[in-house]
């Protein structure tokens, strides 16, 4: 599609009024913070295992070390910030011009201008001139705010090297979904502001399967996040009922 059309602008009005709160762990971001050290750590096991037998200059034992990433639909930065805490070159693309304002400003407080950048640019715009150019792409929490997700998941494909790994994060749709991540999280927890979801853009495992597939990725991993609203534990697990993680990979050949 017309790359300049893939972006709801209201969906980029929403988090981009919410830009003041991306590093207060207790605001509209606190889950975000919550659930960043789990989706940190499984994306650099699926890192270390799409580079087992790969490149000598980036083994699968540094991890996220010396890996170059595109965090895309970053947001406020807290996980590209996290990945380049643990030694790797990121940039974070956006086109909320707030929330990259409150991502730069946190990197630079954090000195981490040598190994993080931020760019306003669509994925698929970027995949023009930055085609093959990474190690790892990251899009977390982005695909249902998006028209065509399909798009952003082939401009990931184009973007990496290959071998390259790519991980991706979304929620599922279902009853249950629909139960947990807007009439709970929303309405009853109010962990997120009411409106931060739109049920018909959820999209189910077998759809982003298919489309990571269509766009010549073979299928590496996948993983379900879960949160115990009584306890507030957050935890990994097979179900993918609600929200869950797809790690895939780009063919060497």
């Amino acid at each position: 599609m017309n790359t300049a059309t893939n972006v709801d602008p209201s969906e980029v009005d929403k988090f981009n009024k919410l830009a003041s709160e991306w590093w207060d762990n207790t605001g509209a971001f606190a889950t975000l913070h919550h659930i960043n050290p789990l989706r940190l750590n499984w994306i650099e096991e699926n890192v270390k295992r799409g580079y087992q037998g790969g490149d000598a200059n980036k083994t699968a034992e540094m991890g996220l070390t010396g890996k170059r990433i595109l965090d895309v639909g970053c947001g406020g930065g807290i996980l590209a910030e996290s990945m380049a805490r643990r030694g790797a070159d990121v940039t974070g693309i956006d086109l909320g011009t707030e929330n990259l304002k409150a991502a730069s400003l946190h990197a630079e407080q954090s000195n981490l201008n040598d190994s993080l950048r931020y760019q306003h640019i669509p994925v698929e715009k970027l995949a023009e001139t930055h085609a093959g150019q990474f190690d790892v792409v990251t899009c977390m929490e982005m695909l249902e705010h998006v028209p065509d997700s399909s798009s952003i998941v082939q401009a990931c494909f184009d973007l990496l090297a290959p071998g390259g790994v790519c991980v991706l994060s979304t929620i599922n749709r279902s009853p249950k979904s629909y139960l947990f991540a807007i009439v709970g999280a929303e309405y009853v927890l109010r962990l997120l502001d009411r409106g931060t979801h739109d049920y018909a853009k959820f999209i189910t495992p077998a759809e982003l399967d298919k489309m990571a597939l269509n766009s010549g990725f073979s299928r590496q991993d996948i993983i379900g996040l879960h949160y115990n609203p009584l306890t507030k534990r957050y935890w990994l697990a097979q179900n993918v009922d609600v929200n869950y993680m797809l790690a895939v990979q780009k063919p060497l050949v």
